[in-house]
């Protein structure tokens, strides 16, 4: 499973970088916001830096929601770096253009995705990535997880290509569980990825083992 960091915040991405296990970035508009970055040459200058600092796939979300504008703004983003994956919510016009990117050698992420059906579509029109939104499937009742595994059995067993991207994750045993169901890539906040490190057990083992190479 690949693992990929869910922020605009370049010191994030830089630290998560460093532990040597990043595979990609993805962002969204509320991303870039919570960073004060507005305006499209900010914007885009932005993206460039992400990709200076990381050598792997970087979604980078259109706001269009109409077929004319999603294509024209996936364009541009897709000429900022070959890296670029032109990120597409799950609407009509969104599997249309998807299909138009597909076919003209743009990769794409359909996002905002919550079901099955949604995840077929994407895949048919020939996304690189889907991504389900399993925490807030969770906020609404049902099992986030219980979608991946749903959808990564779907794509198995049609032979399609396109990569589950479990998004919206809340916590390590996300991740985990995630890579238990059958998830290609895990875009994670940074502090969901660092909690993977930690354990009760080796805190204490640790503590032990400096304590006696004290006494070396």
């Amino acid at each position: 499973m690949k693992f990929f960091i869910d922020t605009a915040n370049l010191a994030q991405i830089k630290e998560a970088h460093e532990l040597g296990i990043l595979d990609g970035v993805t962002t969204n508009p509320s991303l870039m916001a919570k960073e004060g970055i507005k305006g499209q040459e900010a914007i885009f200058n932005h993206y460039r830096a992400i990709c200076d600092l990381v050598d792997g796939d970087i979604s980078a979300e259109v706001v269009s929601t109409d077929f004319d504008g999603i294509i024209e703004e996936g364009k541009k983003l897709a000429a900022i770096h070959p890296n670029i994956i032109v990120k597409v919510p799950m609407i009509k016009d969104g599997v249309k253009a998807i299909k138009w990117f597909t076919d003209n050698g743009i990769a794409t992420n359909c996002t905002l995705v919550f079901s099955a059906g949604q995840a077929i579509l994407c895949a048919k029109a020939g996304a690189k990535y889907v991504s389900p939104f399993i925490g807030r499937v969770d906020d609404s009742g049902w099992d986030g997880v219980q979608l991946v595994q749903q959808i990564a059995n779907i794509y198995a067993v049609q032979g399609f290509k396109t990569q589950v991207l479990a998004a919206s994750i809340r916590n390590a045993n996300h991740i985990i569980r995630c890579a238990e169901a059958g998830a290609d890539v895990c875009t994670c906040p940074l502090d969901s990825i660092l909690a993977l490190l930690k354990h009760p057990l080796t805190d204490i083992g640790l503590a032990k083992f400096l304590e006696d190479a004290k006494k070396l």
